[in-house]
């Protein structure tokens, strides 16, 4: 079988004794493969002239669906986002300066704001996210069909075991 970087890096760590050394390949070969695909990532954005955390924000609102498609308040986004009101404030001045989002009294409420997307701030992210799509597709494309369903259903039994170890963390505190 050909050895990748990680076989290499393992072979250094021998006698480590309660190494593990199966499991250590598969978390750093998620590690490295996490940060490839970021790397790739930021750098299909900066070809469509986003960055990543203005990508994020485009997407939390194309994934609004409040009672109205695409549009969401400041402080749903800075909660989705994990962000501090200042943090966003300066991604949304950014945004709306770029015309990718505009910002509109709340109809239900005068002395609130709605942020939504603008047409080329959905075009922005939707062109930005298929040009992702299509080069994840190309290194998944080594995986047959079968393989990738495989390895889909692998990595989420490794998710769903951390949403657990998270509930019981949170629940214990």
């Amino acid at each position: 079988m050909e050895k990748d970087r990680i076989d290499v890096f393992l072979e250094h760590l021998r006698g480590i004794p309660d190494l593990d050394y199966e499991v250590e390949g598969i978390v750093d070969r998620i590690n490295s493969l996490q940060k490839r695909f970021r790397r790739d990532l930021e750098q299909t954005l900066a070809e469509h002239g986003l960055t990543w955390p203005e990508w994020k924000v485009l997407g939390s609102l194309w994934h609004a669906h409040n009672e109205v498609p695409h549009c969401s308040s400041p402080g749903e986004l800075a909660d989705e986002l994990e962000l501090s009101s200042g943090a966003m404030t300066n991604r949304l001045d950014r945004l709306e300066r770029a015309g990718l989002i505009r910002r509109r009294p709340d109809p239900a409420d005068r002395r609130s704001i709605k942020v939504e997307l603008t047409d080329e701030g959905a075009r922005a992210w939707r062109d930005s996210t298929n040009a992702q799509a299509i080069k994840e597709s190309r290194v998944a494309g080594a995986l047959s069909a079968a393989e990738q369903r495989q390895l889909n259903t692998l990595l989420r039994k490794l998710m769903l075991e951390f949403e657990r170890a998270g509930a019981e963390q949170r629940s214990a505190a």
